[in-house]
């Protein structure tokens, strides 16, 4: 598990890649100084495993579902990503639950200054906006944000100076896709109020879920 809190910029030295997956070479500093092989990393918000380790080097594999899923099928040698090590049980809650399981990618629509501020609106497909409001949690390339607003098919962040001058926040341009991972409590919300039927997982019985009709029978509505 994740919090959200990158910890540091890392290079991209190398990918090898094809069709059954890629191999990613990447540079970096503070997370090397305790890492192990079959670690937990978060880059650019994938959870990947490492895999090998020489210097201040480490390699990470990615499977065909993962470059489509997420924008580290565009990567390339000299890209800079995301990286965050998994929480300890000891660690800080610094951000929310991230698992480091992609939901999809996003576009950056607009930028525009606030103040000190920089906000981002981001445009995602319909069924990743549902989990979405106004002060909830998202996680954008690894980036625990906090939702500034909803519209339409598109949210909006705020990043601060700090957030901006140690993420890639900095040079984020208008149409650079991002990696977008929905806030899991949304998601199992949904799940448990039993309106997983838009999907094709309608619970049966007595376990349909809370619905007007359910709460007003009980004096609740």
């Amino acid at each position: 598990m994740f919090t959200g809190l990158v910890e540091e910029l890392a290079s991209v030295v190398r990918v090898d890649g094809n069709t059954h997956g890629a191999l990613f070479e990447l540079a970096a500093d503070k997370i090397m100084s305790d890492m192990q092989l079959g670690d937990s990393i978060a880059v650019n918000g994938v959870c990947l495993t490492v895999e090998r380790m020489h210097g201040q080097h480490f390699f990470v594999s990615a499977v065909p579902e993962t470059l489509r899923r997420s924008n580290l099928g565009h990567l390339q040698a000299g890209d800079v990503v995301h990286v965050e090590r998994a929480m300890p049980a000891n660690g800080r809650f610094g951000g929310h639950i991230v698992s480091g399981h992609i939901d999809g990618t996003g576009h950056v629509r607009e930028v525009r200054h606030d103040g000190i501020a920089r906000v981002f609106s981001i445009e995602v497909d319909p069924s990743l906006i549902r989990y979405m409001v106004d002060k909830g949690s998202v996680c954008v390339d690894g980036v625990s944000l906090t939702i500034m607003r909803v519209a339409g098919n598109a949210f909006s962040v705020s990043i601060i100076p700090h957030t901006r001058g140690v993420t890639r926040f900095g040079s984020l341009r208008p149409g650079e896709m991002v990696n977008i991972e929905c806030d899991i409590v949304a998601k199992y919300v949904e799940r448990l109020l039993g309106q997983g039927a838009a999907e094709g997982t309608e619970p049966s019985g007595t376990s349909r879920g809370i619905t007007l009709d359910m709460l007003a029978k009980h004096g609740f509505a």
